[in-house]
């Protein structure tokens, strides 16, 4: 999930006002931005639609690695467009969270200075082209898992943003089991190194979905308000399920092996990924996490003289508009 250990926010509201809220969301209504709606559900929102959008917009970084890497022109042009894609959906998050009265910068502010939080899955370093692969097949493949229950979500804006993201984000994951599938298929050095690969972002993939539903006590107040669509565990189970058939085909071996069909479920049992692993990458002793924030902020103060003149220029405009009047 692009959106991890996201707290639903208490509200204190007047009760009836709270009860026609809730009645409108369980009968399927869309809030839209001028609504009225309880300052826990607005907050929470603010911080689950601004960590996506960071997730969007850090989740550049290892792959724009590879870009000048990537062993065809062919696929630097996909690579390049599907880096140019991931820019584009963390700008409709950002307008989807404007409309809840935050401003663009406000929320780049707190990214830069940690108070908000990305997705733990790009604090790992791409090592190889495989892991190209890898990242599309298993993260982009994650994030869909998550992101296809969203666009029925309470909140129209965030709704609507989703439609478009997650058509994007599926041809991604194709282009990354596409990777993987010529790796696969290739020499014995090929294979083992998308082998590799899966090895390495298995676990942190399975992280992505955030913490068991035991340890997650945030989750009844935004499944409540229909933030969030279905549980930590729902998903993980449904993704596991759909990506070891896939592993096979490839020939490839999910690194697991306490990994088998449970006949009885209609399930895949799986291992749980280390959750002390996980929760110190989110408090920023990751493998990549000093490393990205240092990208971030140096592409921040690098592009002050272009918001400058874009700011000089607006307000030139605006102007000679008040002159013509």
């Amino acid at each position: 999930m692009y959106a991890q250990m996201v707290k639903s926010e208490a509200t204190q509201e007047d009760p009836e006002r709270l009860a026609a809220f809730q009645a409108r969301i369980d009968a399927g209504e869309k809030i839209e931005p001028k609504d009225w709606m309880p300052a826990g559900y607005r907050k929470t929102l603010i911080r689950q639609i601004g960590q996506h959008a960071h997730s969007e917009i850090v989740g550049q970084l290892p792959e724009g690695n590879w870009i000048t890497r990537a062993p065809t022109l062919e696929r630097k042009a996909i690579l390049l467009a599907k880096v140019q894609d991931e820019a584009g959906h963390g700008l409709y998050l950002y307008c989807a969270a404007e409309t809840l009265g935050v401003s663009r910068d406000e929320l780049t502010e707190m990214l830069l200075d940690g108070r908000m939080k990305y997705s733990s899955i790009f604090n790992y370093p791409t090592l190889t082209w495989a892991d190209m692969g890898a990242v599309g097949w298993l993260v982009d493949g994650a994030a869909i898992m998550n992101q296809v229950p969203l666009q029925r979500t309470s909140f129209g804006p965030y709704s609507r943003a989703m439609i478009r993201i997650c058509k994007e984000e599926s041809f991604h994951q194709r282009q990354g089991y596409d990777i993987m599938m010529k790796m696969a298929k290739g020499s014995a050095a090929q294979k083992a190194m998308a082998q590799d690969a899966l090895n390495r972002f298995w676990y942190p993939s399975l992280m992505m979905f955030g913490p068991s539903d035991k340890e997650s006590v945030h989750s009844a107040q935004s499944m409540a308000w229909k933030i969030k669509m279905n549980t930590n565990d729902e998903l993980r189970q449904k993704f596991v399920d759909q990506t070891v058939p896939q592993a096979e085909y490839l020939g490839l071996t999910v690194p697991d092996p306490d990994l088998k069909w449970n006949e009885e479920t209609g399930h895949y049992d799986f291992s749980e990924p280390d959750w002390s692993e996980f929760y110190e990458v989110l408090k920023g002793n990751g493998p990549c996490n000093a490393e990205r924030l240092a990208d971030r902020n140096r592409a921040w103060d690098e592009g002050a003289w272009v918001r400058d003149g874009l700011l000089a220029h607006a307000e030139k405009k605006a102007a000679r508009k008040v002159a013509a009047e």
